[in-house]
């Protein structure tokens, strides 16, 4: 699910949003409202269920041949299959980029969407259609540690909850 040429999307479990209004999110590191939108380069990143800590790499020249890879953890596996997620299409020139490498779009007023929403699907079918890596691995503190040596592009989303499944907190492992 990318978007069309002139569009940004916004991912969400809940597909009975009407109106988005600008709001500062609970993760936000910055005061201001806005309503969050990804480009076709940043959606694939949000093809999991909102809480679920993510790894998002790859190389920004397509050349180089090196996959895009995601990684989750073990016990956020079962919850990424059983989550329907819907996409909300937007017009493009309602929004700005964010930040100086920009990793989203933001407005700053209410925005409607385009239409309904759209059911994304099965999110680990997507990201093999997508020719996306998806690694599952035990946790990813360590290797979210060495993706950031590597020095390829990257995204940690909902890294705060990494070693916290679904159901709680891991189990201590000796």
């Amino acid at each position: 699910m990318l978007p069309h040429p002139g569009e940004l999307l916004h991912f969400s479990e809940d597909p009975s949003i009407r109106d988005f209004d600008p709001h500062v999110a609970a993760t936000a590191q910055q005061p201001e409202a806005y309503v969050w939108t990804v480009d076709a380069l940043n959606s694939p990143c949000y093809w999991f269920p909102r809480q679920c800590p993510r790894v998002c790499s790859w190389d920004a020249s397509p050349e180089a041949g090196v996959p895009r890879v995601h990684t989750i953890e073990e016990a956020w596996l079962p919850t990424l299959r059983a989550t329907t997620l819907y996409a909300y299409r937007f017009d493009a020139a309602d929004f700005e980029p964010f930040g100086e490498r920009p990793h989203a779009f933001v407005a700053t007023h209410a925005v409607s969407p385009l239409g309904p929403p759209e059911q994304v699907g099965d999110l680990v079918d997507l990201h093999a259609e997508h020719g996306i890596e998806l690694r599952v691995l035990p946790e990813l503190v360590d290797h979210f540690t060495e993706v950031r040596e590597r020095g390829q592009e990257f995204s940690g989303i909902r890294m705060g909850n990494a070693g916290i499944g679904p159901d709680g907190p891991f189990p201590t492992r000796r």
